[in-house]
């Protein structure tokens, strides 16, 4: 029997990418392809971008700290605490907890291998404190 409770997830907000060149790619989209450059942060040991293809989420990021070549769809959602212990009496498995600039998060892969994160929206005024910085 198909589980009937709906999905906790309210919007996809990201796409983490991973890049071995942020600055190239991130040339690639906003020039060729004509995204729009949000901000371009290199700090830490660290590079990131972040672009808009469209008017709406989600929003393309372009990090250099990411292991694989997988894109990490992050979802967010009302209540990370709450939503993880739904979800973990559907059999899911928790992955590795972190925190965001926008909130707490946790990363996780499905079975299939694929890569998916949640989070909770809790600083929601931090993005925008990043737009416009171009490091590089």
């Amino acid at each position: 029997m198909e589980d009937e409770r709906p999905a906790p997830f309210q919007e996809l907000d990201f796409v983490y990418m991973p890049s071995a060149d942020v600055a190239g790619d991130m040339r690639y989209f906003s020039e060729t392809l004509g995204g729009r450059l949000l901000f371009a942060i290199d700090g830490m040991g660290t590079r990131v971008a972040m672009l808009e293809l469209s008017s709406g989420p989600p929003r393309l990021l372009l990090a250099d700290h990411l292991e694989g070549d997988q894109p990490i769809l992050v979802y967010r959602v009302a209540n990370l605490a709450r939503t993880t212990k739904e979800l973990e009496t559907r059999g899911w498995k928790r992955g590795t907890t972190l925190e965001i600039p926008q909130g707490p998060c946790s990363s996780f892969r499905t079975p299939g291998g694929y890569r998916l994160a949640l989070y909770e929206r809790s600083r929601p005024e931090v993005e925008a404190h990043f737009i416009g910085r171009r490091d590089f």
